[in-house]
């Protein structure tokens, strides 16, 4: 079954610098609603097209596969409303889990999310120093509607 559970939080930017470039990511909504995602994702020198269900707590539905930069590229321009969510990635491992960093361009400047992704709901996780008030039911804090109410328009 193709399940993610994932839990979100903010990053306190004083805690946290980045230890590596990270990866550039560009993405985009094809649909975006409050039943689905369809998300065209340029990461890197890789790219992916994404169908995802709405959450249920931490838990969705989410089907990931490779696809040409090319396709992704011509998809995005096409089909993709703009503003696109622009942000670099980073990954830093805390005792024993990988949490992914996301550091917020363009119209969500400023907006830094710490993710981390469970094998169940309950799991009991330790938090880094970096990471503060959790924002994973949240709904603003979704890619999908940072690309529709961008962090920069909350202020």
């Amino acid at each position: 079954m193709n399940l993610e559970i994932e839990r979100k939080f903010l990053v306190n930017a004083d805690l946290w610098k980045p230890r590596d470039e990270g990866t550039y990511y560009k993405q985009g909504y094809i649909n975006a609603d409050a039943e689905s995602v369809v998300r065209v994702r340029v990461a890197g020198q890789s790219a992916f097209l994404c169908v995802k269900s709405l959450a249920a707590n931490f838990t969705r539905y989410e089907f990931e596969y490779e696809i040409p930069v090319k396709d992704a590229e011509l998809l995005l321009e096409l089909f993709c409303k703009k503003p696109f969510v622009e942000k670099h990635r980073h990954t830093e491992n805390h005792n024993g889990k990988l949490w992914e960093i996301d550091v917020f361009h363009a119209e969500s400047d400023g907006l830094i999310v710490a993710e981390i992704e469970l094998e169940s709901e309950i799991e009991d996780i330790v938090l880094p120093e970096f990471v503060t008030d959790e924002v994973s039911t949240d709904q603003r804090y979704f890619n999908f509607n940072l690309h529709k109410n961008p962090f920069k328009q909350w202020r």
